[in-house]
């Protein structure tokens, strides 16, 4: 019964841990390169999945270039403002600001799509959006001292490109919704998403300009965590929220993929060694309680 809801948690899971595991590269490469070679890697894996299937028969011309302009907004614009809220905020921080897609989703449902939402989901919107600000605010104590809670640059610099990064999220699934409604094929979708940010990307790294370049030397070890984080965050789990989006609604589905944050918390404890803040759990434990509102609604 509950299968679309299931994939937006799942992508959700999968999210947290790509987060982390892409710290370290991000860093190394820098966000354009890193996000670059990420994109190129996944394309390839999915144009090959999709050409040992029957994915394209479902894919019609018209479905070609809203799924074309999605993947320009949602991943080339919103993946590269994401990677370099990532390399400013931290994998904690940026998971939860990129959590501001799900009430931007449900607004933009609203306004464009005629989606209703009932008084249940609306309060549990703003629960989740509610957290995700609590633990921004006070989801970091002075005794923190891993780099991944350290901001580098001015803090608004860094939110105003996670805002950014939620919002092209939110745009490029408004646009492949009614795509994904018609019976397209979820991995068939992904790949010209995903191809047409690679191509965005190569395009992008050709400009005369430094900071579009790799910071770090290329190694088959970074290569390899890219191509895992990869597989795991755009092939398998934007595959999972185009699933959901065939059959739920955006502001639903959205709110339960940003449990990211909560579901972080406890992989973060693990790999740092020091236990989340007080409001990180606080924030954590709201965006939970608003997506269960949704989910039971």
């Amino acid at each position: 019964m509950f299968v679309y809801e299931a994939a937006a948690l799942g992508a959700a899971t999968l999210w947290a841990l790509t987060g982390l595991i892409s710290a370290g590269p991000a860093q190394h490469l820098g966000a354009i390169a890193f996000n670059c070679t990420r994109m190129a890697l996944v394309a390839v894996m999915l144009v090959i999945w999709v050409a040992v299937t029957t994915g394209w028969s479902s894919i019609a011309g018209e479905h070609v270039m809203p799924l074309i302009l999605s993947g320009v907004i949602g991943i080339f614009m919103g993946d590269t403002a994401l990677f370099l809220t990532l390399n400013r905020m931290g994998p904690r921080r940026t998971a939860m600001l990129f959590s501001l897609n799900a009430p931007m989703s449900a607004v933009l449902g609203w306004l464009f799509l005629e989606e209703h939402l009932s008084g249940t989901q609306i309060i549990g919107i703003l629960i989740t959006f509610t957290g995700v600000l609590l633990a921004i605010r006070f989801g970091k104590r002075k005794s923190q001292l891993h780099k991944w809670e350290s901001i580098r640059g001015p803090l608004w610099a860094g939110v105003l490109l996670g805002l950014a990064a939620a919002l092209s999220q939110s745009v490029g699934s408004l646009i492949a919704r009614p795509v994904m409604e018609t019976g397209a094929d979820p991995v068939a979708a992904s790949s010209l998403r995903v191809g047409m940010a690679a191509l965005c990307l190569l395009a992008l790294t050709r400009l005369p300009v430094s900071w579009v370049k790799p910071a770090g030397r290329f190694t088959p070890s970074i290569v390899g965590i890219i191509a895992v984080s990869g597989f795991l965050g755009m092939g398998l789990g934007m595959t999972l929220i185009l699933f959901a989006l065939s059959g739920g609604e955006v502001g639903i589905i959205a709110t339960l993929s940003a449990t990211t944050p909560a579901v972080m918390l406890p992989m973060l404890w693990w790999r740092t060694k020091e236990v989340p803040a007080l409001g990180a759990w606080a924030g954590a434990a709201l965006v939970v309680i608003g997506s269960a509102l949704l989910f039971a609604s």
